[in-house]
């Protein structure tokens, strides 16, 4: 009987010393621990911008891709006036302000179906509950643009991205000794898993744009301010960031990024008929001291 016992009494131990122990993963719907941090600002600059050219290679292709059916909903988030004074932008509410005129006077986008983030009212919590908003209403056919100007970040945290280094957006919180809080890029894409929608457009217009592919998937257009380790700018470019003056306001607003007749009424250039790629690529060929770059997951032109 005692050689019976023993012999359970083992069998348990190795099952217990042998069976994966998960590791706790910290809250995703909470700021995530990280080390490394790095604040990267974007620069605000001075004077008149530099000319335009081409880039090398088109993200349009000039064919129309399946028109949207349902409805559109929109997070717009635009932060210039940071805790700390030292980290104060200048610019990026206009960005914001700029690409939700954008969306109401040319796409058709309602109000009411806009969350707009301004300043201190970007909270973590106050973007969190946006997406959480729009993910409780989007259906498979509806239509969602993501949109953020303001500071990036660094460093390395548990977001199950697999990266040496993650990136981040910076929301408002944070104190007057300029302790801010990040949304990581895996965090993020955690937060739109869940989406049903494979119509999401994302425009990051901050440093370490590039490093927001994690958020890929199936329908998705990523338009990225920077590569993944570069710097953005604002200022010169009529009281922008630069990407957002040349993706929004002279690329939509003003139809210059208007190259094909995606609604074949043989009329060009026409700010309702801009395309995300034609944007991007307008963006891109006038952008100067920062190189946009895109992940475009859409089958071809995805227009607004």
């Amino acid at each position: 009987m005692k050689k019976l016992m023993f012999a359970i009494l083992v069998a348990v131990l190795v099952l217990v010393l042998t069976t994966p122990v998960a590791l706790a993963r910290p809250d995703k719907d909470k700021p995530l621990p990280a080390t490394n941090v790095e604040l990267v600002k974007k620069v605000t600059l001075r004077g008149r911008p530099g000319g335009g050219g081409r880039p090398g290679k088109q993200a349009a292709t000039g064919v129309m891709g399946a028109p949207s059916s349902g409805d559109k909903y929109a997070i717009i988030i635009g932060i210039s006036d940071y805790p700390d004074t030292a980290n104060d932008l200048q610019y990026c509410e206009n960005d914001a302000l700029d690409i939700c005129n954008a969306l109401t006077t040319l796409y058709g986008y309602n109000p009411s179906n806009i969350h707009l983030l301004l300043g201190m009212n970007a909270s973590f919590n106050a973007i969190q509950n946006a997406i959480n908003d729009i993910e409780l209403k989007a259906t498979n056919d509806d239509e969602v643009v993501f949109f953020f100007s303001g500071h990036g970040a660094k460093g390395k945290t548990g977001d199950d991205d697999k990266e040496k280094i993650d990136e981040a957006i910076v929301s408002h919180d944070g104190n007057p000794s300029g302790s801010l809080i990040a949304i990581w890029d895996g965090q993020l894409r955690d937060w739109f898993a869940d989406f049903t929608t494979s119509r999401i457009i994302f425009i990051f217009d901050s440093c370490l744009a590039g490093g927001m592919t994690d958020l890929k998937a199936p329908g998705r257009v990523i338009n990225m301010a920077t590569t993944e380790g570069g710097t953005a700018y604002e200022g010169l470019w009529e009281d922008n960031g630069q990407f957002t003056y040349f993706f929004v306001d002279r690329g939509m607003l003003a139809s210059q990024a208007d190259r094909y007749d995606h609604d074949a009424d043989d009329i060009l250039p026409e700010a309702t008929d801009v395309a995300v790629e034609e944007a991007f690529d307008y963006a891109k060929a006038n952008c100067r001291r920062q190189k946009p770059t895109i992940r475009d997951s859409f089958s071809n032109d995805l227009l607004l």
